[in-house]
């Protein structure tokens, strides 16, 4: 005869679970904003500032026929760091959230190399295999609002996508702290917008 666990047990094992997870990851109401929704404190941009702007509470990277590069990174350096933001594209853009230093991207958009969406994909130089997301092409929703959370937890990396995990990175060159990044890429016209940014310190 199976054995049946009494209902109070199975809750109490579901929120010890529950818990488990939140601990390994923390929830994103738990991430303090570092995007006001107002302006750009906080921020810092590295060339073309102007390719940066705020409208009505979303952060938006446009560059123009110069079609020239442009970061915004946060003042504040980060080591260990969850970082989440929402992110909105249409058409071929090229852009990343980037992490530590030396720089590791997380990929937004159309890579300029391999010419295809390589979207929570790590770029180091290259798109090592294991470092790809071939399921973000399942889940992203082209010209809607997308999720994207990145984890650089000691040698590790990882990305979720719409609450999924896609792409997971281990590598021990990128172990210093450095500002959080935001890019738009040089070689073509493109806009991308971010909101409802967060990240905490780990």
């Amino acid at each position: 005869m199976p054995l049946r666990l009494p209902r109070s047990l199975i809750f109490i094992a579901g929120v010890a679970l529950t818990a488990v997870t939140r601990a390994d990851t923390p929830p994103t109401a738990s991430l303090p904003p570092i995007f006001n929704g107002q302006d750009l404190s906080g921020w810092k941009a590295a060339r073309e500032p102007s390719y940066w702007h705020v409208v009505d509470g979303v952060l938006v990277g446009q560059s123009d026929d110069r079609k020239l590069e442009s970061m915004l990174y946060t003042e504040q350096s980060y080591g260990d760091v969850v970082v989440e933001a929402e992110v909105r594209f249409t058409g071929e853009i090229d852009s990343g959230i980037m992490v530590r230093k030396p720089e590791l991207q997380v990929q937004i958009g159309v890579s300029r190399s391999l010419k295809r969406d390589m979207t929570c994909s790590f770029y180091t130089g290259k798109y090592p295999e294991e470092a790809r997301a071939p399921k973000a092409a399942e889940l992203l929703e082209p010209g809607a609002w997308n999720r994207i959370r990145v984890e650089a937890k000691g040698d590790t990396f990882t990305v979720w996508l719409n609450g999924e995990q896609v792409s997971q990175y281990t590598d021990a060159t990128y172990k210093d702290p450095a500002p959080i990044g935001l890019q738009i890429h040089a070689g073509l016209v493109m806009k991308v917008e971010f909101r409802d940014i967060r990240a905490l310190a780990l």
